[in-house]
Parts: structure tokens; sequence; C-alpha cells
């Protein structure tokens, strides 16, 4: 399968755009968090953040080889006319807007989905570990989640009838948003709670990475924030400099660099503390 000449200029575009966006957002978010930050006292910010970014580095190299089993099932999609989007009769840009959000809304559900199974926590729980998040932990995943979420976009992608373009598009309007709301920027309340009616911010995606599991399991949304209200998984803390970051069986200083990161999955299951609460708090 091959993508038309006309959507790999498309999607070159897009991909330029969304690497030059990112490096820009990241840089920016790095000096700010540097003069004024929510959390204070760290000590570690450039091994931290150069670990995470190690990290990513070897993911990147995973998700060249997985981006052809991608183009296969999308172009196969297109080609037969097998996803919903290739088979219902809407203007092109209609299809782009409905495709981006769906997508976004499965986003939600997988990020959900990983905090569910014992097998995707195990993995998922390398991105919670980070006890000093800030923009960078945005791209500290393990492999092997990765390789999770790969596998499961080859079976979501061809039955919505996305094409490459219009994922490469939804990953490079999501990545900024992601650095976003992991970065250690202190913001005024009033700015967070006007962003957070549209995106997902960092007063509430702190509170997902909290040590507390009631509020671990909250705030999945990735991009639009508007699914952990519609869903019922919307929590926010008044004080969020009060939040403890990060998972109680990753304190080890061993499991802070790339290799205690990638290892740790393989030992003993990251335990989580069995709590059936449902209160998810109160929106303000």
């Amino acid at each position: 399968m091959q993508l038309s000449e006309t959507d790999q200029q498309l999607a070159a575009t897009i991909q330029t755009s969304r690497y030059i966006a990112a490096a820009s957002v990241l840089a920016v978010l790095w000096a700010v968090e540097s003069v004024a930050p929510m959390f204070i006292g760290r000590s570690r910010r450039v091994t931290h953040g150069l670990a995470n970014l190690a990290l990513a580095a070897i993911n990147a190299a995973l998700a060249f080889g997985c981006a052809f089993g991608i183009l296969f099932v999308t172009e196969y999609s297109r080609v037969h006319e097998l996803g919903l989007l290739h088979r219902v009769d809407l203007p092109i840009w209609a299809k782009w807007v409905i495709a981006l959000v769906v997508f976004d809304g499965w986003q939600y559900w997988w990020h959900r989905l990983n905090h569910r199974l014992p097998l995707l926590w195990r993995f998922h729980a390398v991105h919670h570990s980070d006890a000093e998040m800030d923009a960078t932990s945005a791209v500290r995943f393990h492999t092997v989640e990765i390789a999770f979420s790969f596998a499961a976009r080859m079976l979501v992608l061809p039955v919505l009838g996305m094409t490459i373009p219009q994922v490469l598009l939804y990953e490079a309007i999501t990545l900024p948003i992601i650095m976003f709301h992991h970065s250690n920027i202190r913001m005024p309340g009033k700015l967070d709670r006007a962003l957070r009616l549209f995106i997902v911010t960092p007063w509430m995606h702190w509170v997902h990475h909290s040590r507390w599991q009631p509020e671990t399991d909250s705030n999945y949304s990735s991009g639009l924030s508007v699914w952990d209200r519609v869903f019922g998984s919307f929590r926010l803390r008044e004080k969020p400099e009060t939040i403890d970051l990060g998972l109680d069986e990753w304190n080890e200083k061993e499991w802070r660099g790339l290799w205690g990161m990638w290892r740790k999955p393989f030992g003993t299951l990251a335990k989580r503390e069995a709590d059936n609460e449902t209160d998810h708090g109160d929106e303000s």
C-alpha cells in the first residue's frame, strides 16, 4: 500500500510541522518551568529530562517500524471503503473534524483501559512513576506500552476510516497540548479554568498523576477535556500544589534512570491498592 502523491505531500508537511511545533513548545515550557514552577525544590531537572527524552528516542525507533503497519491498514481501509468515514457522504472538512474528535474519544478509553487491565498498567506505570513531572514527562512511556498502543491503533483506525494525514494532524495538535498539561508551570487559576473548558490543563492533569489512587483513576482525557465530564471521571484538587506526584512502589533511586524505567515492569507487577471509590470530586 502506498499513499497518493497528494497525501504524501500533505503527510510530509504535517509531519514537519509536528516536529517543529513539538520542539518549540517543549523549549518554551522548559524555560517557563525554570522561572515559574508550580512544584519547587527540584534539583535534577537536566538528568530527569534527558532520561525521559532518551526513552522517547527509543520509542521513536519503534514508531518508525510500526508506521508501515499503520500505513497498510489505513490504506487498505480507504481503497476498499471499509471504514466508517469512507462510507458516509459528508464534506471533506466534516470528515476531518469527525476523525479528530472521535479518535480523541478513543484515546480517552484506551487510556482508561491502561488503568484497568493489570498487564497494561504494568507498563503504563512507568509514565505515572514520574515524581518530578514536567513537560518531558509527556513523552515518558515504556516501549512495550507504545507497542500495545500501535497494535490497538491498527484495529481502530481502519474501522474509523482515518487516513495517515488525519492521524498525523491529530498527533501534531495533541502533542503540544500533552506537553502543556504535563508541564510544571504556575499559572493563574482563572486562566486554567478557562482553558480546561476546551482542553486538558495542568491543574487537571496533575490530579491524574497523584499518588492517591482515586485521583490517579480520573482525568483520562488527552486533548479535549470534555470526555472526563461526559463519562464521569473528572476530578480537581482545590490546591494543586499539595498533590503528591508519582507512585509509592517507584520511590527507589534505581528506577529513575533510563535503564530502571525500562526494566522495572518486567519485575514485580506494579501494585495498586484496591479502591472502589466512585467519588469524582467537585468540578470547578
